[in-house]
């Protein structure tokens, strides 16, 4: 049975790789989030939902996640992720994530920039941005992942 989310976690990792896939792969290792089976959702923060630590839980279990991957084969290439959390003075939030060939400093300027949008056409009171954001130089095929995972409790 799917419950609403109470808590949220954000990551980041970066890694290269021989593929594209390994080099997913060994970001989600970096993040510490490899061993997880990713149901990718939307992006709304149920009201009340709280940041949490990272958690131990079994490899291979179904665990809903934002997240935003960018993964390039040109050496020397800058690549980052973001994921931004808004949180709500007095109600639900959102969560917006972002990729780019460029900087982490413009990835988070910009994925923060979309959650404040994000609260403004909703109508929304924001309190707070939690940001992750993961930068990485190619060296072959490499890749840079920010991740929110969302916890039933």
């Amino acid at each position: 049975m799917w419950t609403v989310p109470r808590a949220v976690t954000v990551a980041t990792g970066a890694g290269e790789g021989s593929t594209e896939i390994n080099a997913f792969d060994r970001a989600l290792l970096d993040a510490g989030i490899a061993n997880l089976n990713f149901l990718r959702v939307t992006s709304i923060l149920p009201a009340g939902a709280r940041l949490v630590p990272m958690r131990r839980v079994p490899e291979g279990t179904l665990m809903p996640a934002v997240y935003a991957r960018i993964t390039s084969h040109i050496p020397g290439e800058r690549i980052a992720a973001a994921v931004a959390v808004g949180f709500s003075e007095d109600s639900y939030g959102v969560i917006m994530e972002y990729s780019h060939k460029g900087t982490a400093e413009n990835a988070e300027q910009i994925v923060r920039r979309m959650v404040r949008e994000a609260f403004e056409v909703r109508g929304l009171r924001l309190r707070e941005v939690v940001v992750g954001v993961r930068e990485h130089v190619v060296e072959r095929i490499g890749c840079a992942v920010a991740a929110v995972l969302l916890w039933p409790d």
